[in-house]
């Protein structure tokens, strides 16, 4: 009967099969950063949370969406940086790049304000341990949202979406990246583990609205419909700013479980991810066996147009 539902059906192209992560074991960091509207403190204090994460044993440290500007609308044109061109045009991009290389760790590099031509995105970067750019995500999607008497916010009057899903194949496993109001969009944390995501990261900065509602909710049901690890890194609270983040970075594991998890204050949660989880969870629970290809799809369009 169980072939009669065509499981393999429901992904198109069909799933990649889970490939076998360069390490089974790894600590990974989660950096809770303070921000501030000193670009450079900005920079220098990320730097020393990367080099205090990596003398914790941390492979892979991940830091919050915007972390070196304001999160706020007028902000991201100041504080935007000339990724392609580096250098002084890109100095929170550089100070990665070199943290990655000298402290021989992957580094997924939260969120910046990028300019590329007469656009803004907001742009995640993810480097290898030799500091070379692995990959490059563009927020997919933008953070409009009006809620009468809580909060108004509009991305849009300022940044360009971008139009790319982002997996890249690190030191630590393959690794899907998604910005903050992209962990709503299922269809997008779907395609990750179809192209054979271990682990999928957000950096992001829910607010005090949606944070206590959603922020964790929305973190465990993305591990647990696709059966792989979450990791959020959030910038810490500051009462003060024009936009308060929620906080609370997280660590999730294949069953939906809270692994490491912290408050609002500026803090680095150090944890381990054991990838040998993901095949015992899918042998428990056979998802992707189990699947009706005959009802529905997820219709990855980039893959599918790469095999034309």
């Amino acid at each position: 009967m169980a072939s009669a539902y065509k499981p393999e059906e429901a992904r198109v192209p069909p799933a990649v099969e889970l490939r076998t992560p360069p390490v089974t074991k790894f600590k990974i960091a989660l950096c809770q950063l303070s921000v501030t509207t000193d670009k450079e403190r900005n920079i220098q204090h990320a730097r020393k949370a990367i080099e205090e994460a990596a003398g914790k044993g941390a492979q892979l440290v991940v830091l919050p969406e915007i972390w070196n500007s304001p999160y706020l609308s007028d902000s991201f044109p100041v504080y935007a940086e000339d990724i392609e061109a580096g250098g002084d045009a890109a100095p929170s991009f550089s100070m990665l790049s070199e943290a990655a290389r000298q402290l021989k760790i992957t580094i997924v590099g939260g969120s910046i304000p990028e300019r590329c031509g007469d656009h803004l995105y907001n742009t995640c970067c993810v480097f290898g341990t030799d500091g070379h750019l692995m990959g490059k995500h563009r927020k997919i999607h933008l953070f409009d949202i009006d809620i009468p008497g809580k909060i108004i916010f509009m991305e849009s009057k300022t940044l360009t979406a971008g139009q790319v899903p982002t997996v890249v194949d690190t030191e630590v496993g393959r690794i899907g990246i998604g910005i903050c109001y992209d962990i709503r969009f299922q269809e997008l944390a779907m395609l990750y583990a179809a192209r054979g995501a271990h682990l999928i990261c957000y950096p992001g900065a829910f607010n005090m609205t949606t944070g206590p509602l959603h922020w964790e909710l929305l973190q465990r049901a993305r591990a647990a419909d696709n059966q792989l690890y979450v990791a959020t890194c959030s910038p810490a609270r500051d009462t003060s700013a024009g936009y308060i983040a929620w906080g609370h970075s997280t660590l999730v594991g294949p069953f939906g479980e809270v692994l490491a998890t912290t408050e609002h204050e500026e803090t680095t949660i150090v944890a381990e991810i054991d990838y040998s989880l993901l095949e015992l969870r899918r042998t428990h629970l056979p998802l992707g066996k189990q699947r009706r290809g005959d009802l529905y799809q997820l219709v990855d369009l980039q893959r599918l147009s790469a095999q034309k």
